[in-house]
């Protein structure tokens, strides 16, 4: 296994003159994180069912409050991962208290009038059970009223079945969430979850060993946890500004911020408490506008507007502002200034792109030209910790005027591997494309090493030298970069290239726990993109299907290599009647349990051809979770 290996002589130049760069810090952020401070767990550490660790602060004490940055993490980025080595149970305001740092987001917790009402329950259901256990040792014993889900992200409802038991969800507990919630999980985190989930393991930098060589932080929180997710449908959905509930004795008021930060999203207020929960539409840093592990791009001038409006609703109000990442603020001035500026640097970002496209300015000329103005500089709060001025700045330009910059040499170009051959001719061979990619390393020029030294990756794979040189150019890039993804991305790069990822014939899948948990629509609408349209050709298939636990009934067909459902809808000449659960159907779906299995178990009744299903499903991939990302 190849090593990571020191800072050059160019990236310790550059952090040292980032440092030079930063806002003073006088240390109120620290102040800020440690308020209403109660009590946490030795190191944080959360273990599951079989002993393993699924979250471990002890892993990052080598940048805990007070310690020195070394030269191979950028000097605003390891301010950033001490603020979030604070973990445990702190006290917001009377009755609302938060849990953070036992995953990427923060649990909150509500003292109602006989129990607590939840808001995010993290990634997983261990760190979520912890969390839980922690506020019941502090405040009580008590029962789980309700359950609020921000947003439609993994890392705010995954762990809920931590918080509640299944008798819980059976008996229709309360859990509250933004209009399309469900629609928006199954599309970012299921239809494209397996890309995303991998490319997810970069950004995260969940394959690095923690150290000042490796994961330090992902600048959002400080990494995610390893649990088992899972997704429990929502039985209350909030569609207007201004509804209002009262969940035991809590007053609740609601603000819905579609496409913001996740195309379904709420922000609410608690009058009682004058405490005004933003969600993650304002963090401790500058947000994704396009996530780099993936996702639909968000809406930066709609995101400005509704942080406006929650200031016209809540800011002359509000003693306390608390959101699902990082720590809170009080006092209603102090409020107030940072909703303004949280809302000028999404609406900065939007408008001056826009003005620079229309003066012809493409993606990469507006990427690399935008400067904030010296009132956002200022404040450490819209730092590029999580998002980027930088890749900020290409989303909205693809929002509006997509991938493409108008120029006619972009618009058909070679893919990657062909377009590498090309370079490493047109160079004059491997050998000569290296000697000018070391010349670049030698003189700190590690973005140009990048994209030189990856076409010839991408030509000859088996290239040593050359995926050695990337490696060390990514390494540099990642030492350097003051978001916690993109140093994910760059070193975990370099990790692979070092040591790549064997192929394999069979598929390697990643989880698939929150799938099987979906209602069957969403099951077949996540199975249809499985579908192997080539394999499937001029095939005919129709099933009539029947959910036995919900009593729903479709009409399942395949034609033009295409897998439809129709809810309500039966073909009277069908090739088979097809009776099961909803489990079951997720199950045979993806393959995690044969027909026989199934209809053993009781679980599946067919009346008619079951060839007919045998084929179907013989039609659907299975998804390589391990796919090739810096290799071809």
């Amino acid at each position: 296994m190849s090593d990571a290996k020191n800072a050059s002589t160019a990236t310790r130049q550059a952090n040292e003159a980032v440092l030079r760069t930063l806002p003073e810090d006088d240390g109120t952020d620290f102040t800020l994180a440690n308020k209403g401070f109660i009590g946490t767990i030795k190191n944080a550490t959360i273990c599951n069912a079989k002993g393993h660790a699924v979250w471990d602060m002890q892993k990052f004490e080598f940048c805990s409050p007070g310690s020195d940055c070394p030269a191979t993490v950028n000097p605003s980025l390891w301010r950033q991962a001490q603020l979030n080595s604070i973990h445990g149970l702190f006290k917001v305001c009377e009755r609302i208290y938060q849990v953070r740092n036992f995953d990427l987001s923060n649990i909150t917790f509500i003292e109602g009038d006989t129990g607590y009402l939840i808001i995010d329950p993290l990634i997983s259901a261990e760190p979520a059970a912890a969390a839980l256990a922690l506020m019941r040792e502090h405040r009580g014993n008590k029962p789980v009223v309700g359950v609020i889900y921000t947003h439609s992200h993994v890392d705010h409802y995954g762990g809920i079945r931590g918080v509640l038991s299944e008798d819980d969800i059976q008996a229709g507990l309360s859990i509250i969430a933004p209009e399309g919630f469900l629609e928006a999980a199954v599309s970012e985190n299921m239809l494209a979850g397996n890309a995303m989930g991998r490319r997810a393991t970069y950004m995260y930098g969940a394959l690095l060993p923690p150290g000042p060589r490796g994961h330090v932080d992902a600048g959002l929180g400080k990494t995610v946890s390893l649990g088992k997710t899972s997704l429990v449908p929502p039985t209350i959905s909030i569609c207007e500004t201004g509804e209002k509930l009262n969940i035991d004795g809590i007053d609740i008021e609601f603000q819905v911020t579609p496409d913001t930060e996740a195309p379904a999203e709420m922000n609410f207020y608690f009058p009682q408490f004058k405490a005004l929960c933003m969600a993650e539409n304002c963090s401790c840093h500058l947000h994704n506008i396009y996530t780099p592990r993936g996702a639909q791009v968000r809406d930066a001038n709609a995101w400005s507007f509704y942080i406006n409006e929650a200031i016209d609703l809540y800011a002359d109000e509000v003693e306390v502002l608390f959101a699902s990442h990082h720590w809170p603020r009080w006092g209603s001035a102090v409020a107030r200034d940072f909703l303004n500026k949280q809302r000028d640097l999404y609406k900065y970002i939007h408008d001056q792109t826009l003005r620079l496209a229309n003066h012809g300015l493409t993606a990469l000329e507006i990427a690399e030209d935008l400067r904030l103005p010296p009132t956002l500089t200022s404040e450490w709060y819209t730092r590029d910790y999580y998002g980027t001025l930088n890749h900020n700045t290409k989303a909205v330009y693809q929002k509006y005027l997509g991938w493409f910059d108008g120029n006619p040499a972009n618009l058909n170009k070679w893919p990657p591997q062909q377009a590498g051959e090309k370079y490493v001719a047109a160079l004059g061979g491997a050998e000569a494309l290296l000697d000018k990619a070391h010349a670049a390393f030698d003189s700190g020029d590690y973005r140009w090493v990048a994209e030189l030294a990856n076409h010839l990756v991408f030509a000859q794979p088996d290239n040593k030298a050359a995926r050695e040189l990337q490696a060390d150019a990514l390494e540099q890039l990642g030492y350097q970069a003051e978001s916690g993804p993109w140093r994910g991305f760059y070193l975990t790069a370099s990790a692979e290239l070092r040591n790549p990822i064997p192929n394999s014939e069979t598929p390697r899948p990643g989880s698939m726990e929150a799938l099987r948990g979906l209602p069957a629509h969403e099951v077949l609408c996540a199975l249809a993109v499985r579908l192997n349209g080539p394999r499937a050709g001029a095939q005919k298939i129709t099933l009539n299907l029947q959910i036995r636990d919900t009593d729903e009934r479709f009409l399942l067909s395949l034609d033009n290599a295409v897998l439809n459902h129709q809810a309500g809808r039966e073909a009277e000449h069908a090739d088979a009647d097809i009776t099961l659960t909803r489990l079951a159907l997720a199950d045979i779906g993806l393959k995690i349990r044969s027909i026989e299995d199934v209809m053993e178990s009781g679980e599946l009744q067919v009346d008619g051809r079951l060839q007919s299903l045998k084929d179907l499903v013989e039609l659907l991939d299975v998804f390589d979770f391990w796919f090739q990302i810096v290799l071809p």
